[in-house]
């Protein structure tokens, strides 16, 4: 993941290289810009997503767009991933023959046993999982469990999506609009992106209720827990001022009066206008 910032920052020139032909106060602008450019990419480097090694495996079988079964008889779920149908054969033309290095970032097992973790092919410093996501082979899963490694995934998706690279490319896989409640009701129990305008945002006890309508008998609401507010907040999404924002949320949806996504953590919700 910091690979991926140490990339995007190696795109900065040294001022005189870019305004070759440029004025002194030109050079002088363009000098101090750099220099903030390159501080921000220091601190971006330093805050990067940490992983933390977990030993090396090689793939038997790939099962599905995120799961392996590994030479060693163990099953492995890609982290941080949600894959969408289809995927599988593009997951196994990614690694099939590849020796794999698995880091993890939070408890190495789920409660099935399986083994969960960032895979990289070899000596590669991007991930299976960013590898996919920028192909559009998969979405960013509702929780990651920490900020810079959601950020850095949520980019690669987003590149994907504007590019329409993958089953982005098929119109069917796009975020679904908060409006379209036929079909928001068709996707029940399904991983889903839902994007809209929020209407009204409502506190009644320990929930905090994000309306994208008036009825939630019949409308879509996402629902936050009250005391979860300040890890929003301090992630830049603080839920009382989404009230007329545009914004994409990712989850299961459910039926609860009108459909409904419950946010549990803020890289759940984008900021889409």
């Amino acid at each position: 993941m910091t690979a991926m910032l140490v990339r995007h920052c190696s795109e900065f020139r040294q001022p005189a290289a870019i305004m070759k032909r440029g004025s002194r106060r030109n050079l002088l602008i363009a000098a101090a810009a750099a220099v903030g450019a390159l501080l921000v990419c220091n601190a971006a480097a330093q805050d990067g997503c940490k992983l933390t090694a977990i030993g090396s495996a090689n793939v038997a079988v790939v099962r599905d767009g995120r799961t392996l079964l590994l030479a060693d008889g163990r099953e492995l779920r890609l982290a941080a991933i949600e894959a969408a149908d289809g995927s599988r054969a593009a997951l196994q033309a990614l690694v099939a023959g590849q020796p794999l290095r698995l880091e993890r970032l939070e408890p190495e097992r789920d409660r099935y046993g399986r083994l969960v973790a960032f895979a990289f092919i070899g000596d590669n410093q991007q991930s299976v999982q960013q590898a996919m996501l920028e192909h559009g082979h998969a979405r960013v899963s509702a929780r990651v469990g920490d900020k810079a490694c959601a950020d850095a995934l949520l980019s690669a998706e987003r590149a994907a999506r504007a590019a329409r690279r993958g089953l982005w490319a098929d119109p069917n896989f796009a975020p679904l609009s908060a409006e379209n409640l036929t079909r928001l009701q068709a996707e029940r129990g399904r991983f889903a992106l839902v994007e809209g305008k929020v209407l009204s945002v409502r506190e009644s006890g320990a929930t905090i209720y994000v309306n994208f309508g008036r009825r939630w008998t019949r409308d879509f609401t996402v629902i936050i827990l009250r005391r979860l507010s300040r890890a929003f907040t301090a992630a830049g999404i603080e839920p009382k001022k989404l009230e007329g924002r545009r914004i994409r949320v990712r989850g299961w949806l459910e039926q609860r009066g009108g459909p409904i996504i419950t946010a549990e953590a803020p890289e759940q919700i984008e900021l889409a206008d």
